[in-house]
Order: structure tokens, then C-alpha cells, then sequence
């Protein structure tokens, strides 16, 4: 482009094709699923060639996570979601991949969700977790299956169901995380009803043991008696089989709610990091434990870890054991411990209580996935890429899965560290799980068989200088002589971004507008992630306003290389994304339509209403009752009366994250001062859509909207009747 450089895209081999060999149920059920994805939107061909994917078939499209690889490296486990449309769920299926044979399994096939799942140390046994219940009551709760029994048996029936687990290093037992349990607030709420005192009621997590083998056998006892005859001691929550001995904590104090936890590779000990409540607010207070447990798996001797006063405030989650079980890796974040800040990684001495940080030179923000014999696996976003590399305790970096239009994520690896299962997408081929190199799932081969729009890399100046950095979205005939209508879909966050993958975006239905005659402009505005902690910074105080420059700039940029019309421009965004296309509405009249997805309209309402408080504060400098005029400044309902530009508003009534006022805020000002607008709320939504038709319902509303608007189509379509 003339005033920008287009990044070409990486031309990278094809991937092998994944699994030769599966089981008859797996195999049905790819099938099964290909099909549904083909027959959706009718024929793949369209006018002779090939056809993008419909609305439908893209709110279908599978999805993976939960990727977990045995301690072997022979054996992988992962999370399949599915769309059950005619239950209005997603559906979680745990699958296993067998690398000697190209085995692929499917362990959960009901319609009931499962996932994390977790070998245990010798690749015997899988764990996962499954809801049980009846459909108002579900809780999660354990399973483990062995290679001789054909379904996973049910070992806790823990009341509130149970969150992150750890199988302990022998494999006897299972570490697990769940509520504590509080049976004076269940006898209130039988006297008095049910009300909550703030910020004092909540449901503290703290750590439980439970012996597999124990619990397996006590269940297949159950099992083989009259279901009459069993023991009627389980929570109701359980299915047949459950344990119904109560949990024993391994872990309890009052005065701590424990987030994360690694136990050390002799079992001896277990490191805990906890805040003192789950409020949001406390999360700035939250330390590192040390629970000798050589005594056996509910033994109790609590050390604090006294950490250099440089930390205090600043510890995050992450905790490992060194293979050799003498020293901790913890991350913390640095600075002055603003959420956008760097974070690095700390070393823990156990015999001297001493600690080091490692210096590694990567200047962006660190996940560790485990330490292992060959050291510290992390993930980290560079730029559109995302990698996964090894780090030694000299602070050298040895690549795993990195390369230009890499997007990698979600790892899990070998005791050795020199094998890894994960999550990879590039600039030609959308997510699919990989073990070192190979992929093993379909959705790569599905999209081969659709037209798909083609993204490149695009950067341009803001005004204040700022290199910002976005994907643009063309159609695989993109004439560069011809102007297109141009529409910009803007990622949340702010600290994510967006990619140059092939699309899987269940919100915006970007395929369609590309098969419609628009092209689309993804920008990774300041404040996105992969581009070092000064640009994570730049909107500090700076919401809103910096953000909105980043995005116009964007559309001059590309109005001026003569590739889009600066007439027929829209924007649309959700959570962040929906706060900035607030203020695209309010602050100018650039656009032809907008849509806003979950935004934030006024920063006061936001911060007196979210379950993060702290995030405003961070991003904005302080509380609105001592800078309100950063809170004025950066709010969208500031500009209302300026506002012009037709606006959809979309939000869950559920939402805690960007409670619905935002939503009737802005609404309600865009009415008063004679803007068409229309609010959509949606009943029973949180923060995102987690229903397939939720999902359907968002994208075809943003679909006729922006094609009303800007191609005066008729709305007809918007009302979904």
C-alpha cells in the first residue's frame, strides 16, 4: 500500500493430516460433524465455485482447548466443542490421541459437558471433569477412566462442584479446589430467605485430597447393589457411583482462598498461592504458601513464604516445582503492578528462602506452563505471533513452536519438556490441536473445502505518531483499482488482539460481509497485547480518546491507498471492543452505522457497578471521586450530544463484567437526542455468549444493520422473524 506496508503472508507447508486410525464411534462422529458443517447453509458451491461459510455453519465450527500431553509424550488428550442446536448448548467432548498408533478416541459422547482433562504421572489413567445433576443443578465434578473400563467413574460428589485439580506424583490420589463449605449461611437462607451481605458472603476455595483407587472401588461397590439399597448419604447433585465420604481439606485457612497450586514432584510438599478473599480487590494481596504434606495427602504444616517487600502486591497465580523439588518459579508483576504492566518470573530457593528473577529480555507478558527437566515452558504473544519456547535458569531462550504467522497456545508437555501437544493456527489454516508438528484434528481440512477470506498484516501512523498495527480482511478476488465499502470489527481486552488466522469469530459474521462486498479492518489498537509494555500503556488515562484515534486513522489510512470507500464505513465491537465503538458513536460522526457489543458508555456507572473495580482504577489513575474529569473525558455518555451515527447496542442481563446500566446509559441518551438506535438484550447472557443461539442471533442482527445502513438493504432481516 502506499502510505502502509502489507505484510505478505508466510507461504508454509501443509500440515500433515492428522489421525489414520480412529476408533468407529470417533470416526462417526467426525463425520457426523463435517456433515452438519457442509449441510447448514446448503450446497459448498455457489455461482460455480466454492462458498463462504454461512452464519449458521460458523457459529458450528468446533473449537479446542483443555489440551493435556502424558508425562511419556505418548499419549494427548483434548476439549472438543460442539453446538447442539437443538438443546441451545455447547456441548464439551473430551478426545484422546494415541501418537504410536493414530488412535483417536472419543471418551465423552453424551450430551452432558466435559473437559480438563489430565493424565495421570504414568499415562494409565485419564481424569476429567463432567457435569452431574439435573439441568438447573449441574456441578462439576471428577472422573477417572482406565484403559480397562469403558466410561470414566464419578470419584468426588463435592457440593458447589470443583474447580482446578492436580493428580498427585504417585498417581494414588487427586489435589482439587472447591468452596468451602458453609452450612450457617444455608441454615440463614432456610430462616430468613435469600439475601447476601456484600463483599463479606463469598465462596472461598481452599484445597482437598481424595484417593482414586479408594473412590473407585467404593463406587463400583455401589454400583453392584439395588439402586435402592445404596447409600442415600450423596449430595443431590451426584450421580450413581459418587464417593460419599465428605471432602477432608489438605489446606484450609480462613484467612486465605487459594487461586493456584503445584505440588512437588516427591509429593512431600505443596505450594499454594492465595489472596484473602475471591473479591476482585484482594487479588493485590495474594502471597505464596508452602503445606508439608509428607505426612500423607490431608497432613497440615503451612509456611509462609517470605518474599523480599518488592513483591508484596504484585504476585500473580502462576507456581511451579523445579524437577527437583528445592526451588519455586512464581510470576509477579513488575513496576507498579498495573494489570498492563510486564510480568516476569521468580525463583524461589527453599533451603536459603531466597529469590531471584530470571532475566529473559522478552519484553510482553509471560504465561509459565510448567518446569521441566528440560526448563521453564512459556507462552507469549510477539507482535500477531504467538509462541511457545523453553527458557533454562540462565535466562536462554530455545524456540518450540514459533515462526512468522504462528499462532500457538494452550500447551501442554512432556516430562522432559522436549515434546508438546497445542493449539496452532497460521495465516492459512484456522485452530487445530498439534502434537510436535503433526495435527490431529479436522477443522483445518473443513476450511480447505471453503472460500475464505484472505488476511494480510497492515500498519499505519495514528496521529500522535503511534505505529499501530491491524488485519485487514479482503476477498481471495480483491481488486486493488476498486474502492470497497469498509467495515472495522475491534477486539476487547484491551489487552488481546487480533490475528491473522482464517476466521472463527462467532460474534461478527466477517465472512459474510466479505461475501457482500466489504472488506474489514481488525486493528490492534494501543493497549493491545504482543507489542511490549509501552504499548500496553499508551491509553493509560488515555481511553477512549488514544483508542479512537488508532481506529480512524486506521480507516484514513486505507480510504487514502484508494482501497475503501470513506462513505460507507462502519464499526462494531464487544466488551472493550463494544466500549470503543461507544465512543466511535458519540465522540464523531465518521461512521455510517455502529454497532456496540457489551461496551462500557460511562466510566462512573462501569466502576460502581463491575465485579473488577480495580481495572478501572489502573487504566484511569484513580477512583472517579478524586479525578472525575478522567472519567468524564474518557466516557462516551460525555460526547452524546454530538452523537449522529444509527447505533445497535447488544448485552446480556446477566452481565457482571459491564453490567447492563452501560447499556439502557447509552440507549437511552442516543433516543434523547434523535439518533436511531436499537438496544437487544439478551436474557440470561453474561459477559459472552455461551448458546449457539444467542450466537446466531448476534451475528444476523450486526449483519442486516451494517447491510442496512451502508447498502440500504432492507431491515426486515434484523427482527429475526
Amino acid at each position: 500500500m502506499a502510505t502502509g506496508r502489507v505484510t505478505a503472508a508466510v507461504n508454509e507447508a501443509n500440515e500433515a493430516s492428522g489421525a489414520t486410525c480412529e476408533t468407529a464411534a470417533a470416526m462417526t462422529a467426525v463425520v457426523v460433524a463435517v456433515a452438519q458443517l457442509s449441510c447448514l447453509g446448503g450446497l459448498l458451491m455457489k455461482d460455480g465455485q466454492l462458498s463462504y461459510f454461512s452464519i449458521e455453519e460458523m457459529v458450528a465450527l468446533p473449537g479446542y482447548s483443555g489440551v493435556n500431553l502424558s508425562a511419556d509424550g505418548l499419549r494427548v488428550a483434548y476439549v472438543e466443542r460442539m453446538a447442539d442446536w437443538d438443546e441451545n448448548q455447547y456441548v464439551d467432548r473430551v478426545w484422546t490421541y494415541d501418537i504410536t498408533s493414530k488412535e483417536r478416541t472419543l471418551v465423552t459422547s453424551d450430551g452432558i459437558g466435559s473437559g480438563q482433562p489430565q493424565w495421570s504421572p504414568d499415562g494409565t489413567q485419564l481424569a476429567y471433569i463432567r457435569f452431574v445433576g439435573s439441568s438447573q443443578n449441574r456441578e462439576s465434578q471428577l472422573f477417572v477412566k482406565s484403559p480397562e473400563q469403558s466410561a470414566g467413574i464419578q470419584i468426588t460428589s463435592t457440593k458447589g462442584g470443583i474447580g482446578r485439580y492436580r493428580w498427585s506424583p504417585d498417581g494414588n490420589g487427586i489435589y482439587y479446589l472447591a468452596d468451602v463449605q458453609n452450612t450457617a449461611m444455608d441454615e440463614r437462607k432456610k430462616q430468613y430467605g435469600d439475601f447476601e451481605y456484600v463483599d463479606v458472603d463469598y465462596s472461598r476455595k481452599t484445597l482437598y485430597y481424595v484417593a482414586v483407587g479408594e473412590a473407585i472401588r467404593e463406587a463400583q461397590a455401589r454400583y453392584a447393589m439395588p439402586k435402592d439399597l445404596r447409600s442415600t448419604d450423596d449430595d443431590e447433585s451426584s450421580d450413581a457411583g459418587a464417593e460419599v465420604k465428605k471432602p477432608v481439606p489438605c489446606f484450609d485457612r480462613t484467612d486465605v482462598h487459594v487461586q493456584e497450586f503445584d505440588i512437588s514432584p516427591d509429593g512431600k510438599r505443596i505450594a499454594v498461592c492465595g489472596a484473602p478473599s475471591p473479591n476482585f480487590e484482594d487479588f493485590d494481596k495474594s502471597a505464596l504458601y508452602l503445606v508439608d504434606i509428607s505426612g500423607g495427602g490431608t497432613s497440615e504444616k503451612v509456611k509462609d513464604l517470605s518474599l523480599p517487600e518488592s513483591f508484596y502486591g504484585r504476585v500473580e497465580g502462576q507456581v511451579h516445582f523445579a524437577p527437583s523439588g528445592n526451588r519455586l518459579a512464581f510470576t509477579y508483576r513488575v513496576g507498579d503492578g498495573k494489570m498492563f504492566r510486564n510480568n516476569a518470573i521468580a525463583v524461589y530457593d527453599i533451603a536459603t528462602a531466597s529469590t531471584q528473577t530470571l532475566v529473559t529480555g522478552i519484553d510482553e507478558q509471560l504465561s509459565v506452563v510448567a518446569w521441566t527437566e528440560g526448563g521453564l515452558v512459556v507462552e507469549w504473544q510477539d507482535g500477531t505471533n504467538r509462541r511457545i519456547e523453553r527458557i533454562d535458569e540462565n535466562g536462554n531462550v530455545t524456540p518450540m513452536v514459533t515462526g512468522n504467522g504462528v499462532m500457538a497456545y494452550a500447551s501442554s508437555v512432556s516430562r522432559q519438556g522436549t515434546s508438546a501437544a497445542y493449539i496452532k493456527a497460521t495465516m492459512e489454516s484456522p485452530t487445530d490441536v498439534y502434537v510436535d508438528g503433526e495435527r490431529i484434528t479436522d477443522l483445518g481440512n473443513v476450511f480447505g473445502n471453503r472460500r475464505v477470506s484472505r488476511r494480510q498484516l497492515v500498519e499505519w501512523n495514528s496521529r500522535d505518531g503511534s505505529r499501530i498495527e491491524g488485519v485487514l480482511c479482503v476477498p481471495d478476488d480483491f481488486d486493488a483499482s476498486k474502492r470497497y465499502p469498509l467495515l472495522l470489527v475491534i477486539h476487547g481486552g484491551p489487552t488481546w488482539a487480533s490475528f491473522p488466522s482464517p476466521t472463527q469469530d462467532k460474534y461478527y459474521p466477517i465472512e459474510q460481509f466479505i461475501d457482500r462486498g466489504f472488506i474489514v479492518l481488525l486493528p490492534n489498537y494501543r493497549g493491545s497485547s504482543g507489542y511490549g509494555e509501552a504499548f500496553r500503556s499508551l491509553n493509560e488515562k488515555n481511553l477512549g480518546i488514544g483508542d479512537y484515534e488508532d481506529v480512524v486513522s486506521g480507516v484514513e489510512f486505507l480510504v487514502e491507498a484508494g482501497y475503501a470507500d470513506g462513505d460507507r464505513v462502519g464499526v462494531m465491537g464487544w466488551s472493550q471492543g463494544g466500549y470503543i465503538s461507544a465512543f466511535c458513536t458519540t465522540f464523531s460522526r465518521r461512521f455510517k452505522a455502529v454497532s456496540v457489543g457489551a461496551g462500557i458508555s460511562n466510566w462512573v456507572t462501569y466502576y460502581v457497578n463491575t465485579d473488577i473495580h480495580p481495572f478501572t482504577r489502573h487504566y484511569l489513575g484513580d477512583n472517579p471521586w478524586n479525578d472525575m474529569e478522567v472519567y468524564r473525558d474518557t466516557s462516551p455518555m460525555t460526547y452524546i450530544k454530538q452523537a449522529g451515527t444509527p447505533t445497535l447496542i447488544q448485552h446480556g442481563d446477566k452481565d457482571n463484567r459491564v453490567p447492563l446500566p452501560n447499556a439502557f446509559e447509552l440507549y437511552q441518551g442516543l433516543r434523547d437526542v434523535g439518533v436511531q438506535t436499537q438496544l437487544v438484550v439478551f436474557k440470561g447472557m453474561p459477559h459472552g455468549s455461551d448458546k449457539p443461539g444467542w450466537n446466531r442471533a448476534i451475528m444476523h442482527q450486526n449483519y442486516a444493520w451494517f447491510c442496512h445502513h451502508i447498502l440500504s438493504d432492507p431491515l426486515d432481516a434484523f427482527w429475526l422473524k
